[in-house]
């Protein structure tokens, strides 16, 4: 498993690297497949938000879903432990589902959850608090816009492979995100699911 470390506008020092590499020695026990997990911390410059100022992002990938997780603190110490506490929850959360799947288990599926909801409309939407994220994402550089108010600070594109209600709400799960963009496999068409509150999810299709 190879671990890179790396900063945006912040340098990391060696003794940080070897301090991310003890901590995550031990997530191998839940996916002996693990690839490579990427680090990245950042530095926000703003001094109103001195107290969350240090953020460092975890984003494991493996031959199964990516898994992510983030924190911020006013250290990168403590924003590690914290990260490092969400993804163990979701690679302990992945590592049942493949147990569940091997007939250990008799699992109930989380899109009893969400059958029968109405498809919402944008305006019953919140505001999500991240993008989507997949093992084979490609990042791409947006265009720059001089003339506009607006910055789209990334842009992602990522394969729409054909999955269940209920493997979308599993993936938005593992990433920590409040919405995943999906291809609907009954449906056919582009979806996405979103946290409305706790365990209420919304849908929302395209009508194609």
């Amino acid at each position: 498993m190879d671990i890179v470390v790396k900063g945006r506008n912040v340098e990391v020092p060696d003794h940080y690297r070897v301090h991310v590499a003890e901590k995550l020695a031990k997530i191998e026990r839940y996916d002996h497949k693990l690839i490579r997990v990427d680090v990245e911390l950042f530095h926000e410059r703003n001094p109103r938000q001195s107290d969350t100022c240090q953020r460092v992002e975890i984003t494991c990938v493996s031959r199964g879903p990516v898994i992510r997780a983030e924190a911020c603190t006013n250290d990168f110490y403590s924003a590690l432990d914290a990260a490092i506490a969400k993804l163990d929850t979701r690679l302990r959360r992945a590592a049942d589902r493949r147990r569940v799947h091997r007939g250990r288990h008799a699992p109930i599926s989380v899109a009893a959850a969400t059958a029968g909801l109405p498809v919402a409309g944008l305006d019953d939407v919140a505001a999500p608090a991240g993008g989507t994220a997949t093992a084979t994402a490609v990042e791409e550089r947006p265009e720059e816009h001089d003339d506009q108010p607006w910055h789209i600070a990334r842009a992602k594109v990522h394969p729409a492979d054909p999955m269940t209600v209920d493997d979308a709400l599993f993936q938005m799960e593992l990433v920590g995100h409040d919405f995943y963009l999906f291809h609907d496999k009954e449906s056919g068409r582009p979806s996405v699911v979103y946290r409305r509150h706790a365990y209420d999810y919304g849908i929302i299709s395209l009508d194609t």
